[in-house]
């Protein structure tokens, strides 16, 4: 007597089956207008193409929305203007270690510096709100952000630009410079304080509080981004062929001609396109690995779907036929997730392997199941018998492939509501792309391997098929099992689910477990921008010579002080603020000392010290006429002046034109509504060692980021009000969220999924053994991403999403094929199903772990995290799916379904085929 959960669980598995059973039927007997269906579909979600929109915005990628650090972005922004495009250049002697403050070294770095500075660069663009090319000309002059750049008051043009850097020392003229006796005490008298040189140089020798060499400067030019009048800006892309025009024949073609143009000079250099360019080129220049590991897979499809000489038995065909399925499943998804309003980004270049893995897999099930399903030659089938067996079939792999296609569907769409937009949308287009496959395998593949079986059975050739072969077939048999099936049958199932076997196989996956276990523990967030550059790149060259010549250098973050009132009343304070932030170094917030120009700059600093020196008067300029300002205790006496004195001094013609860049005042008041001032600082270094290499520290940069804040808070009833900048701070905002989002869908999407299987494999047992084997195994991927060095960051974590769908479908597969085994030996059923879905299973994972291991070899980080993560997934996947599922299953095992292996199908009713045959 049966219980009412296996009645449950007969009545699901009978339900699926009868759907796909007449499903079979009708494409079998309609194979062109399935086909033709399939490509209107297709056709019809491309129209979603006519919605796509890229994003590339790092802030719009990865960092959650509406956050802390988002809402201080908009309000700098609204004060200081849109974000700058930082280009630098570390300038070393040619001659290794050598001294570079010599007169010879840097009369060439001022040339060079003059050739970047009048360089007209030529820039085609596209306006917002234009549909016509603009092309336009271009100087440092017309682009750069406003700054103080010379050390004396000038009204040469560069002036007013924000070029950081020790050439400012001679105003940036060459003419200077050249007059100039003695550069070390021009240098020297400047730069008094120990602290102030170490900034300026890299490796300074420093004696007796002077200057002796060094080995480095740096010179910085900043850029207003122009994203805003191009009319990608409103596609969410950065794109500003405005400035990257400049970048490049201005800035990047001098800097790489500095060996033959300034031979005394070294130099490694970064731009504000460089990161595009060189993360953008290795993916590019890795197209060729892809279009090879295409063709990689369809040669495995071909040898081992059917013989791999083409002729009888062979099945070149359906290995294209394969292909073709991915990509219209990939077209459709992608059209219909456009049309839905979702964005492309970058890591949606993964989506098509991530298909071809699934889709593969789904094809070498449907080709097994055909192939079992033969029990007479073909010669003797009729296109009615095909029928029936093409229904038969489909009944018998239907049920499977939806099992799989639901669970990957939901474990996607389970992170499709991640609050990083870049793992949403990904999974977005990922659970879209399922669904079409699901369809697609059961509609397109089904009604081509229809053709194909026709083609054999007449004795007609690959591809080419209208052609007979005049060679008749040798050989018309009954379907024989294959050499996998036979191992499996005869070598791998016996061995595993012997008495020897069980225990040994439970004793491995159990330190598999423990092993992984240790692993996911010691999984650590990890900063990898600087992975995503290429080993040989100038950017990596660029990076690792900061490191080593400026190790204290970090992160800037502005302190901005909001309302004129308060900034008034709290002067004193605000003046003084550097004392709040000194001995924060070494601990959290690791804010650097505040004891040089380049680690903290304060107007009000500045302010009160330019006051001091003027006694009880201060001479400023209101209306067009100079009046004095009273000042008692070196301050004005009331906001009025205050602001006045203020505007006259932080000019970009005033004593304090450093900081002009660092006051706003209201627009159209003539400087006379003081909104805002920022006062700038840095952090240390927050880097850690891993291996040879050096990394940004993301745990510490969370810690500074969060305790800066706390300390900004505590300051409310001392200063005025104030908020926290520092353009790191986005980032920093997804790193605080990405382990947890990690944890957080991994573990709803196997909660999800053990619900689907149980809806699916209809039986409790099965259901639960399927849902902990996946689960270990996405353990053991975790603890071995720890042990080869792979951390959480944003790329990842979408394979980790990937691998539980992925891992999944070899466990679902075989205990849903258990479920079709009939007997009461546990031991034989396991072996029974091993034989017969083992070998699709293992083609399946087979040609996945193919699709990526050429890209084993790739330069792109995307592509080489990719392809490691995918070979852990394949493998211990396979190993979980093929070893453990089943001596779990002849230990705990269920009783079979009603349906098992009794030919439930086999004599349905006849009227199911009586269709018109095409």
């Amino acid at each position: 007597m049966t219980s009412s959960i296996e009645n449950f669980g007969n009545n699901v598995e009978g339900f699926i089956s009868n759907v796909f059973f007449k499903l079979g039927t009708f494409v079998a007997n309609k194979p062109k207008r399935t086909i033709a269906f399939t490509i209107i579909i297709t056709a019809i979600c491309g129209v979603g193409f006519m919605n796509f929109k890229t994003e590339n915005r790092s802030d719009k990628l990865w960092v959650p929305q509406n956050t802390r650090a988002e809402a201080e972005t908009n309000d700098y922004q609204k004060y200081f203007g849109s974000t700058i495009r930082f280009n630098s250049i570390i300038v070393q002697s040619a001659e290794t270690g050598g001294n570079i403050v010599t007169k010879e070294h840097l009369v060439d770095a001022m040339k060079m510096h003059e050739k970047i500075e009048t360089f007209v660069a030529k820039a085609e663009w596209t306006p917002t709100g234009s549909e016509e090319m603009a092309e336009t000309e271009h100087d440092y002059l017309d682009l750069c952000a406003a700054g103080a750049s010379c050390l004396t008051q000038s009204d040469e043009p560069i002036c007013g630009c924000a070029v950081l850097g020790i050439l400012k020392l001679w105003d940036y003229d060459l003419a200077k410079l050249q007059e100039d006796e003695d550069v070390m005490a021009t240098v020297n008298e400047n730069y008094p304080r120990k602290e102030d040189l170490e900034a300026a140089f890299g490796k300074p020798v420093i004696e007796g509080g002077s200057l002796v060499s060094a080995e480095a400067f740096r010179i910085s030019y900043l850029v207003k981004d122009q994203s805003d009048k191009v009319g990608s800006a409103e596609a969410g892309s950065m794109a500003d062929p405005i400035s990257e025009a400049w970048e490049k024949q201005a800035f990047i073609d001098t800097v790489t001609s500095v060996p033959e143009d300034f031979r005394t000079l070294s130099v490694d250099y970064l731009a504000g396109r460089s990161f595009g360019d060189e993360f953008g080129g290795a993916i590019s220049g890795d197209l060729l690995l892809v279009q090879i590991s295409y063709a990689v897979v369809f040669l495995f499809l071909g040898a081992n779907m059917g013989k791999f000489i083409p002729g009888p038995e062979s099945r070149w065909t359906m290995a294209l036929a394969a292909l073709v399925l991915v990509i219209l499943s990939t077209a459709a998804s992608f059209g219909l997730s456009a049309g839905m309003g979702l964005f492309f980004g970058p890591v949606h270049s993964l989506l098509p392997f991530i298909l071809l893995g699934i889709g593969v897999d789904d094809a070498f099930v449907i080709v097994n199941a055909f192939n079992r399903e033969r029990t007479v030659p073909r010669s003797q089938e009729s296109n009615k018998d095909l029928a029936k067996r093409s229904a038969n079939a489909l009944a018998r792999a239907g049920a499977s492939i939806t099992v799989t296609s639901l669970t990957d569907l939901v474990a996607f769409g389970i992170s499709a509501s991640s609050s990083l937009p870049a793992l949403a949308s990904f999974c977005g287009y990922a659970a879209v792309g399922i669904v079409f496959l699901w369809v697609f395998a059961s509609t397109f593949f089904t009604a081509c391997m229809v053709f194909d079986e026709r083609r054999q059975r007449d004795n007609r050739r690959e591809c080419l098929c209208c052609v007979t072969r005049k060679k008749e077939m040798e050989k018309d048999e009954v379907f024989e099992e294959g050499g996998i099936s036979r191992y499996f049958r005869n070598y791998h199932a016996p061995w595993i689910l012997s008495k020897v076997g069980k225990p040994v196989v439970l004793l491995v996956f159990s330190g598999l477990l423990a092993f992984g276990i240790w692993g996911t523990l010691n999984l650590s967030v990890e900063d990898t921008q600087r992975a995503f550059i290429p080993s040989d790149s100038y950017l990596t060259s660029f990076i690792n010579a900061n490191d080593a010549l400026y190790p204290s250098s970090g992160i800037d973050v502005f302190f901005v002080f909001e309302d004129s009132a308060e900034i008034y009343e709290k002067r004193e304070a605000l003046a003084n603020l550097d004392t709040r932030l000194k001995g924060k170094s070494t601990e959290a917030p690791f804010i650097a000392e505040p004891v040089s120009d380049d680690a903290y700059r304060n107007v009000m600093s500045g302010l009160k010290e330019e006051l001091e020196k003027n006694g009880n008067n201060y001479n400023v300029e209101k209306n067009g006429n100079n009046y004095n300002v009273t000042l008692v205790e070196s301050w004005p006496t009331n906001e009025e002046d205050f602001i006045a004195v203020l505007g006259s001094y932080a000019s970009y013609i005033g004593n304090g034109r450093a900081y002009a860049a660092d006051v706003k005042f209201a627009a159209g008041t003539e400087r006379t509504q003081l909104e805002s001032i920022r006062v700038e600082s840095s952090y240390v270094s927050l880097t850690k060692p891993k291996g040879d290499d050096k990394i940004d520290d993301a745990d510490r940069q969370v810690d500074a980021m969060d305790e800066t804040r706390t300390m900004v808070d505590s300051w409310a009833d001392e200063l005025p009000p104030v908020f926290t900048y520092s353009e790191k701070f986005l980032s920093i905002e997804g790193f605080k969220i990405i382990k947890k989002e990690l944890f957080l869908n991994v573990g709803l999407a196997l909660a999800a999924v053990a619900v689907i299987v149980f809806f699916t494999v209809a039986s409790p047992v099965t259901s639960i053994l399927i849902t902990l084997n996946v689960a270990a195994c996405v353990i053991e991927i975790l603890g071995f991403m720890h042990a080869i060095g792979i951390a959480i960051d944003s790329v990842s974590v979408i394979n980790i999403v990937l691998a539980v769908g992925l891992s999944i479908d070899y466990s679902a597969h075989v205990g849903h094929c258990f479920m079709l085994k009939g007997g009461d030996d546990r031991n034989n059923r396991a072996l029974e199903a091993l034989a017969d879905i083992g070998a699709a299973v293992l083609s399946g994972a087979m040609s996945t772990f193919l699709a990526v291991v050429v890209l084993l070899f790739s330069k792109s980080y995307v592509f080489s995290i990719l392809s490691k993560q995918f070979a852990l997934t394949v493998g211990l996947g396979v190993l979980h799916g093929l070893v453990l599922l089943p001596v779990l299953l002849s230990l705990l095992g269920p009783k079979a379904f009603d349906a098992a292996d009794k030919g439930k199908n086999d004599e349905s009713d006849e009227n199911d085929l009586e269709l018109h045959v095409e």
